[in-house]
């Protein structure tokens, strides 16, 4: 049983609470898992991994069009080395502090690998769900795509530095408050676009139609690849942790000036399927495990 799998038999068995993250009496709660050989590739730092782990977390309380308040980490390791400690923290500390939420502390445990169990709250009266898509809305994107592709590129030549840089994205909370008045439906685009797409159209009971000269690749990803490549990694590595949300072709501008960072519409709503430049896109992304 693979991941997805594995969600749709807990949630027949929990029922549904919630999508990037559950929401109770306005209190937004998420949790991710993080390991050392899936998730942080050698050569990446201890800042970096802090950054990065809480960051994850943080950014499906984004996807919910929610305020971020606090974060709270679990940080397990073969042994401690107070230099490693001590850099995690203060990458988590940050992380939390660019969104406006305070890193609160976490537990310590031993393991066989280096792992991090993260959890972030926000709060929100009004979450964005993935199921208010309706055929004529438009299709957007914040930032751009491919930032992770490329930063695993560059961990396996060994430029250690812009890779971790690249790894250190930072949670679109801020553009997810600008967008919560105006989505219909929103998610992070953890799993790729593409992915991403095929969730919220489940969701929605709709399709998607994606222009791929409107999708906005990261200009590494441009240096490292050629053009076909580079909108695969777009589109299907996932990992970026920015926001794929759907508007009311109305609230395009009003949407644009409220949020910090670049807004690019990638295609439309549609009746059925989910297609980049007229041929079916793939259900193809990241996937856990």
């Amino acid at each position: 049983m693979d991941e997805r799998a594995a969600l749709a038999l807990l949630e027949r068995e929990l029922g549904p609470a919630g999508d990037d993250a559950a929401v109770v009496d306005g209190l937004v709660l998420t949790t991710d898992m993080l390991h050392e050989t899936t998730d942080f590739p050698d050569g990446t730092t201890r800042y970096t991994a802090g950054w990065r782990a809480v960051g994850a977390s943080l950014s499906d309380v984004a996807a919910m069009g929610a305020e971020a308040t606090a974060a709270v980490a679990v940080y397990a390791d073969t042994a401690f080395d107070a230099e490693e400690l001590l850099a995690f923290v203060r990458g988590a500390r940050d992380i939390c502090e660019r969104v406006g939420a305070a890193y609160v502390g976490g537990d310590l445990d031993e393991h066989r690998e280096f792992t991090v169990v993260t959890t972030a709250l926000g709060r929100t009266d009004d979450p964005v769900p993935r199921s208010g898509a309706r055929p004529g809305d438009v299709l957007c994107v914040t930032g751009t795509l491919g930032r992770s592709a490329a930063a695993l590129e560059l961990f396996d030549r060994g430029a250690l530095e812009r890779a971790n840089e690249l790894f250190r994205f930072e949670p679109r909370v801020e553009a997810g408050l600008a967008l919560a008045p105006h989505a219909t439906a929103m998610m992070d685009s953890s799993d790729g676009l593409a992915r991403s797409l095929h969730q919220l159209a489940e969701a929605s009971d709709c399709g998607f139609a994606v222009d791929p000269s409107r999708v906005p690749i990261d200009e590494t990803v441009r240096e490292l690849a050629d053009d076909e490549t580079a909108l695969e990694l777009a589109t299907t590595f996932g990992e970026d942790f920015e926001l794929v949300c759907t508007l009311p072709p109305g609230s395009l501008e009003a949407a644009r000036e409220g949020a910090d960072v670049p807004l690019s519409v990638v295609g439309e709503v549609v009746e059925e399927g989910v297609t980049m430049d007229g041929e079916p896109l793939a259900d193809e992304g990241y996937t856990h495990g």
